[in-house]
C-alpha cells in the first residue's frame, strides 16, 4: 500500500535559522516559507536527491505543534510522510485493520496541495505517520 518516503518533518523553533543551516551549511536547496493555516504551520521544504525534509514552525495560537515544540524546545523530528496512490482506499484499509486516523478521518490538502491524512502514532511504533496521495 505505501509507496516511497515523501519527507521527514522536523519541528523547529526558528524557521529562518533552520532553513539557513540546511541551505548554507549543508548546501541544500530550500523552498520559500509557506503558511498553511488549515494545518496551523508554516513550512519550508529542503530538497534532497531521494526525498525531502520538511521544516515546521507553529502558525497561530492553536497550532497542533505548539505543545510539541514546548516539549522539544530545540526542535525534533515530528513525523514521516509516505506516498499512497489512493488515500481513500488506504484509509479504509487501515481503519478495517484497526488503525486510527487523526482528526475527522477526511483528507485535507497538504503543503503540496495533495490530499493528506495523519495516523495515530500509538498504532505505528510511536511514530506519527502522514499519508499523501500522489
Amino acid at each position: 500500500m505505501i509507496g516511497k518516503l515523501n519527507h521527514v518533518a522536523i519541528v523547529v523553533p526558528d524557521l529562518e535559522k533552520a532553513a539557513a543551516i540546511y541551505r548554507d551549511t549543508l548546501g541544500a536547496t530550500v523552498s520559500a516559507p509557506l503558511d498553511l493555516p488549515e494545518h496551523g504551520v508554516t513550512t519550508v521544504f529542503v530538497e534532497l536527491p531521494n526525498t525531502k525534509i520538511e521544516l515546521l514552525l507553529p502558525l497561530g495560537d492553536n497550532s497542533p505543534i505548539t505543545r510539541f515544540l514546548v516539549k522539544n524546545p530545540s526542535g525534533s523530528m515530528h513525523h514521516v510522510c509516505y506516498e499512497v496512490d489512493d488515500i481513500i482506499a488506504a484509509r479504509d484499509m487501515l481503519v478495517a485493520n484497526g488503525a486510527r486516523i487523526l482528526g475527522d478521518g477526511e483528507p485535507k490538502n497538504g503543503a503540496h496541495n495533495k490530499p493528506v491524512l495523519f495516523l495515530h502514532p500509538k498504532d505505528f511504533c510511536g511514530t506519527l505517520i502522514e499519508l499523501e496521495q500522489v
